[in-house]
Formats: structure tokens, C-alpha cells, sequence
């Protein structure tokens, strides 16, 4: 592989991940040790990654993906998340619906569901969920993003006023320590509010926001009942979630 369609290569698969090892790196394109560092040295100096010790990650950790990017990020595992997590939802059960592409595979993977009761600060799950013509859909107030998320006080307010059985959570990052990470302020006031508010917060997040990074703390993933992920999740993790009787299910 040329060195320019290796560089671009890296950058998409830095970006879609958030980080990725050296070592990874070398099993990815079957190239020595040596050439990924000097690539990683000249994409670092071109500003379009970070270096790190032992690795590159996604030069902003202020900012995510394009939605349109993110939707197409790991399609598969995010709909076999969701295939498991409705599996947990009776008919007849209320639920907040999050921002998020994982989410939305849930949304639609709940059409088989009959009597479901909806609050949802999601555009894109909304118009998922109105197939279901048994479906009673509840849109929250406040400020409509371009990807479709409805955010501000507003809608804090809004979800505030509710109690429901299941929230259906995405996130953006989650640290090595079990922190839950996100790049917008406003959207995690919208998230603390579903957590509050739910009897059972069911965590939905692909493997890759285990190794990305974002600014924004919005608590800690021993704050929710479930966590559904496609994979094993680090060890550290792991022990977290078995110490505080959080349940995890690998999909």
C-alpha cells in the first residue's frame, strides 16, 4: 500500500475510533514497527491526529464525528446491541429514547413491540418509532440540532417531568476509569436527566468508546443497571461493574 493511502487510511480509522496502538497499527497494513511511527510522526506534524506514547488518537476531543459518519460506524454491532436490549423491554413499558446512533438501532429494533409508551429527545428515533401506529411517542422541548438531537434546559425540564420504567442511553466516550465522557455540555444535562429519571438506565455503546476521548464528565457507568456492548470491555471495567452488581451483557 502506498504511503499516502496508508496515511488516509489511518486518519479515517483514527477518527472512527478515537485511538488506536502502534501495534494495532502494524497488524492493520503488515508493515514494520518503524514505518507506522514515522507515519504517525508526519500525520501528527500535518495536525490531523494526536501522537501519543505507544499510539495516535483523534485530534479534537472537543468535538464528534459527523452524524452521517457515526451512523455508518460499526451498523452491525450497534444493531446487535440493540436486537439483545429490546429483549429486556415488555409491551406496554415506558421508556426514554436518547440521542444517538445506537439508540436509533434500538428505536427500530422495538418496532416488533406493541403499547410502548416513548420520551424521546431524538427526531431521527421519533420518526423510526411512528411506524408502530400502537406506539404513544412523546418528543421533548427544547432546541433541534442538526443531527436531529433536541437539547437546551428546556428539554431537561421537559424530561424532568417524568418517571418511566426503561432510559435508553447512548454516549459519546468512557475512560479506562469508568468515567462517562461526552463533547456537549447541553446534551449531558439532557442525559443526567434520563438517568434520574428512569428506574433502569440501559447503557448502549459499541466497543470503540472504550478507547475514545471527549471533555465533557457526565458521571460514572456504575450509575446505570445495564451496559449492552458487542465486546469484551477492558479489565478494569470489567472489575467496576462486577463491584457495584452493574449488569453487563456482551451482544
Amino acid at each position: 500500500m502506498r504511503q499516502s493511502l496508508r496515511h488516509q487510511k489511518i486518519v479515517e480509522l483514527v477518527k472512527q475510533k478515537g485511538y488506536l496502538s502502534t501495534d494495532e497499527l502494524v497488524a492493520l497494513f503488515d508493515v514494520s514497527p518503524q514505518t507506522i511511527r514515522r507515519d504517525l510522526n508526519e500525520l501528527a506534524e500535518a495536525n490531523v491526529i494526536r501522537r501519543h506514547h505507544g499510539g495516535a488518537a483523534s485530534p479534537s476531543t472537543a468535538e464528534n464525528s459527523d452524524y452521517h459518519d457515526r451512523k455508518h460506524f460499526f451498523s452491525q454491532e450497534k444493531n446487535r446491541i440493540a436486537n439483545q436490549v429490546v429483549q429486556l423491554i415488555p409491551n406496554g413499558a415506558s421508556l426514554f429514547i436518547d440521542i444517538g446512533t445506537t439508540s436509533e438501532a434500538v428505536a427500530f429494533a422495538l418496532l416488533a413491540h406493541q403499547k410502548l409508551r416513548i420520551v424521546t429527545n431524538n427526531l431521527n428515533a421519533a420518526h423510526i418509532l411512528m411506524q408502530n401506529d400502537s406506539f404513544d411517542i412523546t418528543i421533548a422541548s427544547g432546541s433541534l440540532r442538526q443531527d436531529g438531537g433536541i437539547i437546551g434546559e428546556s428539554t431537561v425540564e421537559f424530561l424532568s417531568q417524568f418517571r418511566l420504567d426503561f432510559g435508553i442511553l447512548g454516549i459519546s466516550a468512557i475512560d479506562l476509569d469508568g468515567t462517562l465522557l461526552d463533547y456537549d455540555y447541553h446534551e449531558v444535562q439532557v442525559k443526567r436527566a434520563i438517568i434520574e429519571n428512569s428506574r433502569n438506565t440501559l447503557l448502549v455503546t459499541d466497543h470503540s468508546k472504550f478507547s475514545r476521548r471527549a471533555m465533557v464528565k457526565l458521571g460514572a457507568i456504575t450509575d446505570v443497571e445495564y451496559v449492552f456492548t458487542d465486546s469484551d470491555v477492558p479489565p478494569s471495567i470489567d472489575e467496576l461493574l462486577k463491584n457495584k452488581n452493574v449488569n453487563l451483557v456482551v451482544c
